[in-house]
C-alpha cells in the first residue's frame, strides 16, 4: 500500500515537471516567431489548460510585454486543468483563484507547489449578487493582467457587473451551440447548475455574439478563440491591435461558433455524443434570455431557432 502510494506520488510529480518543461521549451522556441503570427490557432498549445489556452496566453503576454502577470481565474476545479496554472508556475506569479468545489484549498495543494508564488484561494460560488464583495471591492481585482471566467452558467451576468478596463487580457467561455448570430445567455439564476438546468449539459453560458458585445462595452476587442472553440480571448483597447498584433487576423465569429466537440449527456448522465443540429434540438424547450434590448426577455430555444 505504502509502495503504491509513493510510486503514484513520485510518478505524478515527475509527469507534472516533465509536462511543464516540454511546454516551456515549446514556448521559448516559438517566441521568436510571435510577431509574425497571423492566426491565433497557430499558438494554441496545452500544458495545464483544458485545451490550448496556455499557448495563446503565452503569446498574448509576450506581445504585450507582461513579464510578471497578475491573474484572477473563476472556475478552476482542483487546479489540475485551468488557464492560469502554467502562468503561476512559470512566473511565480501573484493571483487569485475561485471555485465552489468542496475542500478547494486542500485539493489545490495536492496539485501545486504553493510556496512558489502568491496564490489566494477562495472557496465560494460566484454570482451576480456577491461579485462586488467577493471580487470587485478587493485588492485581488486591482491591476489585473489576466482574467479568466469559466463557470458553465451565468458567466454573462458576472461580466455585466464588472467595470470597464478590468484587465489587460480576458478569457471567457461561450456556448457554440447558440450560434454566431444570436445574442443570448441563460437566465440569471443565482445557483445555476448546468446539469440541473438540462440533463444534456448543453444549455449554459452565453453565445459568442453576447460575449463580444458585452466586452465591447467594457472597452475590450475580440481577438479570437482556442482551437476547440469554446473559449474567447479579448484584449483591452488600451493595447491596440495595430501596435501589438499587427499581423494577426481577427477571427470571424462564424468560425468561433463552428465547433464539433461532443459533450452531451442522456437522462442517466452518460455521454451520448450528439452532433450538429441534434444538439440544439435536444435543448429546444429550454429558456434563454435574448439580449436585444433593455427589456431582457426569456424565450424558448425552439422559438429562437424556429424548431418544429
Amino acid at each position: 500500500m505504502i509502495k503504491k502510494y509513493l510510486y503514484n506520488f513520485f510518478l505524478k510529480n515527475f509527469l507534472r515537471k516533465k509536462t511543464y518543461m516540454i511546454g516551456l521549451s515549446h514556448f521559448l522556441s516559438l517566441r521568436k516567431d510571435y510577431s509574425n503570427i497571423s492566426l491565433l490557432s497557430d499558438v494554441d498549445y496545452k500544458v495545464f489548460s483544458q485545451n490550448g489556452e496556455d499557448g495563446i496566453l503565452d503569446y498574448l503576454l509576450y506581445q504585450l510585454g507582461i513579464q510578471k502577470p497578475k491573474f484572477l481565474e473563476i472556475g478552476v476545479g482542483d487546479y489540475t486543468e485551468c488557464n492560469t496554472r502554467f502562468i503561476f508556475e512559470r512566473y511565480s506569479a501573484c493571483g487569485t483563484i475561485i471555485d465552489c468545489i468542496d475542500n478547494l484549498e486542500q485539493k489545490v495543494k495536492k496539485n501545486l507547489e504553493l510556496w512558489k508564488g502568491n496564490l489566494k484561494i477562495i472557496n465560494e460560488k460566484v454570482n451576480s449578487k456577491n461579485v462586488h464583495d467577493l471580487i470587485i471591492n478587493t485588492k485581488n481585482f486591482l491591476d489585473l493582467d489576466v482574467f479568466s471566467l469559466d463557470i458553465d452558467g451565468i458567466d454573462y451576468w458576472i461580466i455585466e457587473k464588472l467595470p470597464e478596463d478590468f484587465s489587460k487580457i480576458v478569457i471567457l467561455e461561450y456556448n457554440h451551440i447558440f450560434g454566431n448570430d444570436l445574442k443570448v445567455t441563460v437566465p440569471n439564476i443565482e445557483n445555476f447548475d448546468r446539469s440541473d438546468y438540462h440533463y444534456s449539459n448543453l444549455c449554459f453560458g452565453m453565445s459568442i455574439k453576447a460575449a463580444i458585445e458585452i466586452m465591447e462595452k467594457k472597452n475590450f476587442y475580440f481577438i479570437g478563440t482556442n482551437l476547440l472553440r469554446n473559449n474567447a480571448f479579448f484584449v483591452s483597447k488600451n493595447y491596440p491591435k495595430n501596435k501589438f498584433f499587427q499581423n494577426l487576423i481577427i477571427e470571424d465569429p462564424t468560425y468561433s461558433a463552428n465547433a464539433t466537440f461532443r459533450e452531451s449527456r442522456d437522462v442517466k448522465g452518460n455521454l451520448n455524443y450528439l452532433s450538429g443540429k441534434n444538439k440544439i434540438q435536444e435543448i429546444s424547450e429550454c429558456e434563454v434570455v435574448e439580449l436585444v434590448d433593455s427589456d431582457y426577455k426569456k424565450i424558448k430555444i425552439k422559438d429562437l431557432f424556429n424548431l418544429v
